[in-house]
């Protein structure tokens, strides 16, 4: 493929109603072969907005952390009782995204994109106005029908957008937005909770979503095959090293909410930081290692691929071994300075995560099949790991203290870690692409 700016044409022939090039005009967009080094003002422009809006999207999931204790006293709660207010979130998200997934590969993705963020963001403003507890699920719930509307839908034309070579780098910063964002609610949620109650927290959180989700109808849809070429759900599923992705994305997601659920409340409860220490301490320690991480990550992970066919696993694995160890120097230690600097390494190698797996699963599967293979992956991973991950550390929390849950989690860290060793057996034995998608692949 020519590099640069060379522009691909795309005519009705080929197109879709609500793709590039609908009825008699000719739509061009940058060559998304081009240089993996060298991205074009297109490709950049899309993976802005999308990273930003993917910084709203966290920033709205995480508000609710810091604000676990003074929910607990206003409405009588169990721990166990709090951990819904994650798990409903979980669920919801991960049954809606199916049906989300399977639209974005069909039809228009920035307008699914667009309408995802509307919903969210308004379900956010909402959660502030809560009078209840039942109410707050209920607008948690609404909260996780927006994100899943958004998730595939992104991380699709991404891929799309982005030459193969450069997959993981895109992804990784498509997440830092994710993780930054995740980050900045946790500190939003602490700074204000602690000085005017939980609820304005919502408020600031929500509004910017709902001015971001016009910009997303806005963005080009990038090239992909027709429309008739969508692979069917059930064909996925033929795919072993991918139901063994899945069952790693099950325990490094158990493992991965129970923190983040649970570690403002176990930096207050009982290693002493007040409330808004807290939530700012370790939405800026997130900040600069989570950044630092996926950023990483992603480089690590590309450089990887260029000598071995499963190089993105290997990122992957090495990074949760690493971290686990000073998840553990933070669990035990009762320094807060060892807390926050076991706690800063840990994320920066679970960071590295994000951009790779994403990656890998659309190395695996053609381009009609982006969005549906990452729906599948969040759907399987959100709702058993999870919804699992939170309740069972609240609840290991209840019988023992938090500290066990922790442990906990991070002994399901390492299994999962561990589990990929079976998706590259797979992928050595079978290829990066199974023999029953290679009809599919037809971009090449």
């Amino acid at each position: 493929m020519p590099s640069g700016c060379a522009p691909r044409v795309y005519n009705s022939a080929v197109s879709r109603p609500g793709e590039p090039g609908r009825g008699d005009s000719r739509k061009t967009l940058p060559s998304m072969e081009s240089n993996p080094s060298s991205f074009s003002r297109y490709q950049l422009r899309i993976l802005a907005i999308l990273a930003l809006i993917n910084f709203v999207n966290f920033a709205d999931r995480t508000v609710v952390l810091p604000l676990y204790e003074l929910l607990k006293l206003d409405f009588s709660l169990t721990d166990m009782r709090l951990g819904w207010l994650q798990a409903v979130l979980q669920i919801v998200l991960s049954v809606a995204t199916i049906p989300f997934a399977l639209m974005a590969d069909r039809w228009n993705r920035s307008r699914i994109i667009a309408a995802g963020v509307m919903v969210w963001s308004i379900a956010t403003f909402a959660s502030g106005a809560a009078q209840t507890f039942g109410a707050l699920l209920v607008a948690r719930a609404f909260v996780g029908v927006g994100e899943a509307a958004y998730g595939p839908a992104a991380q699709s034309m991404i891929s799309g957008a982005f030459p193969v070579a450069a997959r993981a780098r895109a992804q990784a910063v498509f997440a830092a937005g994710m993780l930054l964002g995740g980050a900045a609610g946790q500190a939003i949620g602490g700074i204000i909770d602690d000085r005017a109650g939980w609820a304005p927290a919502f408020f600031v959180v929500g509004i910017p979503g709902m001015l971001l989700g016009l910009s997303a109808l806005h963005l080009e849809e990038p090239p992909r095959g027709p429309r008739d070429e969508v692979v069917p759900l059930l064909r996925l599923l033929r795919v072993p090293a991918f139901i063994a992705l899945n069952l790693c994305g099950v325990l490094l997601t158990f493992a991965a909410l129970s923190f983040i659920t649970w570690g403002p409340t176990f930096a207050e409860r009982e290693k002493n930081f007040s409330l808004s220490a807290a939530g700012v301490w370790l939405g800026s320690i997130g900040a600069l290692s989570l950044v630092g991480g996926v950023l990483t990550g992603g480089y690590v992970a590309d450089a990887l691929q260029k000598r071995l066919h499963y190089g993105r696993i290997v990122c992957i694995v090495a990074a949760m071994l690493a971290a686990a160890p000073f998840l553990l120097l933070a669990i035990y230690s009762e320094d807060k300075r060892a807390v926050l600097a076991g706690l800063f390494i840990a994320v920066f190698f679970l960071s590295w995560y994000h951009g790779p797996v994403t990656a890998v699963i659309h190395d695996m599967m053609p381009r009609r099949a982006h969005a549906t293979s990452v729906g599948v992956y969040m759907f399987v991973t959100q709702l058993v790991g999870g919804t699992v991950g939170p309740l069972v550390t609240g609840r290991v929390s209840d019988l023992h203290d938090l500290s066990a849950g922790l442990k906990v989690a991070t002994g399901v860290l390492v299994l999962g870690a561990l589990c990929f060793l079976l998706v590259i057996y797979f992928i050595h034995r079978d290829g990066l692409r199974h023999p029953s998608l290679e009809m599919y692949h037809a971009e090449g």
